[in-house]
C-alpha cells in the first residue's frame, strides 16, 4: 500500500507552512512518529506492542532488561512475535539498547507509557474524559505550564455535559434523568477538584489574559453544572406527580415501564403478540347515561329547541322595596347612657378599667376605642356629628385621662390595660399617653 503525502492531503497550491494549525504537530513528529507505531495495525498486534512496553516500564528497581529476561518474562508470547516486537518498538526510538545488550524504554517511550497508563486508569470512570482532563490540567498547574488549549478542552468538556443533562432534563424522560444525574454524581469530585484549579489559577495575578479568560469561563459552565441537581429534583419531583399506581397494587407506571427497559426484543415481540393490530380498532368509550343523553337530544323536538335557544332571558326591574341595612349601635347607646351618669354635678372620676371592661375583649376593645376618640376631641377643628348616636357620644361632657402606667386585670379576656380616669369636663388634667388593652390567649364574642 502506497504511504499518502501531506502534500497530497492539502488543497492545490497549499503547503505546510501556510497552515498554522500543522506547526504544533509537525514540530512533535517524533512523539507522534511514537505513537503511531504503537497504534499501527490490527488491536492484536495493538495490544501486543502496549503488553510488552508497560511491563518493561513497570520495573523501577531494575529499569533494563537482558533478552532471556524478556523470554522468560513473556513466555507466554510466541517468541518469533516477541522478537517482531522488540524490533519494531527499538526501530521506532520507544526501547533502547545498550552496549551491555541490555533492553530499555527510552524517554519517549516512558512518556508514552505514563500518558497510556493514566487514560488506562481513567477507562473505569463513569465518565474518563473529565477526570482525565482534570488530572492533566492540575499537573501542568503543579508545574507552571497551563496553557489555553488545556484549558480549552476541559471547558468543551463541560460544555458538553450541561448539554446533555439539559437534553435529558427537556426528554421528560425518568431513566435518562436518572442516569444523567448518577452521571452527574460520578463526576462531582472530578468538578470540585476543577474548582480549586482554576481558584489557584486565578489567584495569580501574573496569570496572561489569554488564561484568564478561557479560566473565567470554566468557572462560570462549573457553576452552572453545579446548579442542574436542583433541576435535576424538579424535573423528577414533576415527573412523580404524574406517576400512575395500577390498582391498589403498588406498583407504579414507572415500575412497568423499567420492567419494560429489561426485556431484550424476542422478548418484547413475544410480549406485543395478540396485543397489536396493524390497523387502530375505534371503540365506543361511552356509558349507558352518557348514550341516554344524547338519544335525548337526537330524539326529542323540544329537548333540540332548548338547546338552539340562545336567547337572553327577558329584562326585569331590580328590587327596590328592600329597607338599607343600619348599624348596629345599641352597644355605643348603651356605653353612651353609663358615661352620661359621670357628667352629673358632684359625680366622682371613675377608672378606666371599670368602665371598659365587661362583655369580652372586643367588647371593650370598642369602648376603648370610643373613650379615645372622646378624649381627641372629635375630628380634626373639632367638629362633631351634628345628630345621632355617634353625635350624642362626642357632646357628653366628659374629660378622659389616659396614663403611663397600665393595670393587671386578669379576667374578662383582658390581661392588662391603660391606667387612667374619666370624669365631668374640667376636672381632669389632660394627657397625650396611647391607650393599651392587652388581652388573654383566649377569645370570644360579646354576648
Amino acid at each position: 500500500m502506497t504511504e499518502v503525502r501531506l502534500e497530497e492531503l492539502l488543497a492545490p497550491g497549499v503547503v505546510a507552512d501556510d497552515v498554522p494549525e500543522l506547526a504544533p504537530l509537525l514540530k512533535a513528529r517524533p512523539l507522534l512518529s511514537a505513537f503511531s507505531t504503537l497504534f499501527h495495525g490490527s488491536e492484536a498486534e495493538v495490544l501486543m506492542r502496549l503488553l510488552v512496553l508497560r511491563e518493561i516500564g513497570r520495573e523501577t528497581d531494575s529499569p533494563r532488561w537482558g533478552p532471556e529476561q524478556l523470554r522468560q518474562r513473556f513466555a507466554f508470547l510466541d517468541p518469533v512475535k516477541l522478537e517482531t516486537v522488540l524490533r519494531r518498538l527499538r526501530g521506532n526510538g520507544l526501547l533502547e539498547i545498550g552496549d551491555d545488550s541490555l533492553y530499555a524504554l527510552s524517554d519517549l517511550g516512558r512518556n508514552a507509557v505514563a500518558a497510556i497508563g493514566m487514560l488506562v486508569s481513567f477507562s473505569t470512570e463513569d465518565d474518563l474524559e473529565l477526570g482525565f482532563l482534570t488530572a492533566q490540567l492540575a499537573g501542568l498547574q503543579a508545574v507552571g505550564s497551563v496553557t489555553p488549549e488545556a484549558l480549552g478542552h476541559l471547558l468543551g468538556k463541560l460544555n458538553d455535559l450541561a448539554w446533555h443533562f439539559e437534553d435529558a432534563i427537556a426528554s421528560g424522560s425518568e431513566f435518562r434523568i436518572a442516569d444523567a444525574r448518577r452521571r452527574l454524581s460520578a463526576n462531582t469530585r472530578w468538578i470540585e477538584r476543577g474548582t480549586e484549579v482554576m481558584a489557584g489559577l486565578l489567584a495569580d495575578p501574573e496569570v496572561p489574559f489569554d488564561l484568564a479568560r478561557v479560566a473565567q469561563r470554566i468557572g462560570l459552565a462549573q457553576s452552572r453544572l453545579a446548579r442542574v441537581d436542583a433541576a435535576f429534583q424538579r424535573a423528577l419531583n414533576k415527573i412523580e406527580a404524574q406517576r400512575v399506581t395500577l390498582g391498589g397494587s403498588g406498583i407504579s407506571s414507572s415500575d412497568v415501564a423499567g420492567w419494560l427497559r429489561r426485556l431484550d426484543g424476542p422478548a418484547l415481540a413475544e410480549l406485543a403478540t395478540g396485543a397489536l393490530s396493524m390497523a387502530p380498532e375505534l371503540t365506543l368509550l361511552a356509558g349507558g347515561h352518557e348514550l341516554l343523553d344524547r338519544a335525548e337530544l337526537a330524539l326529542s323536538d323540544e329537548a333540540r329547541r332548548i338547546e338552539a335557544d340562545t336567547a337572553l332571558p327577558p329584562a326585569e326591574d331590580a328590587p327596590s322595596n328592600r329597607a338599607p341595612e343600619q348599624e348596629d349601635l345599641r352597644l355605643l347607646q348603651h356605653f353612651s347612657q353609663r358615661l352620661a351618669r359621670l357628667a352629673e354635678p358632684g359625680s366622682t372620676p371613675a377608672p378606666l378599667a371599670s368602665l371598659v371592661a365587661g362583655s369580652g375583649f372586643p367588647a371593650a376593645s370598642y369602648r376603648l376605642s370610643l373613650l379615645a376618640l372622646l378624649a381627641d376631641g372629635g375630628d380634626e377643628g373639632g367638629a362633631t356629628p351634628a345628630d345621632g348616636p355617634i353625635g350624642e357620644f362626642m357632646r357628653l361632657p366628659l374629660d378622659v385621662l389616659f396614663e403611663a402606667g397600665t393595670v393587671k386585670v386578669g379576667e374578662d379576656e383582658i390581661a392588662a390595660m391603660s391606667t387612667g380616669l374619666v370624669g365631668a369636663k374640667g376636672s381632669l388634667p389632660a394627657a397625650e399617653v396611647v391607650p393599651i388593652l392587652d388581652a388573654t390567649d383566649s377569645f370570644s364574642d360579646p354576648a
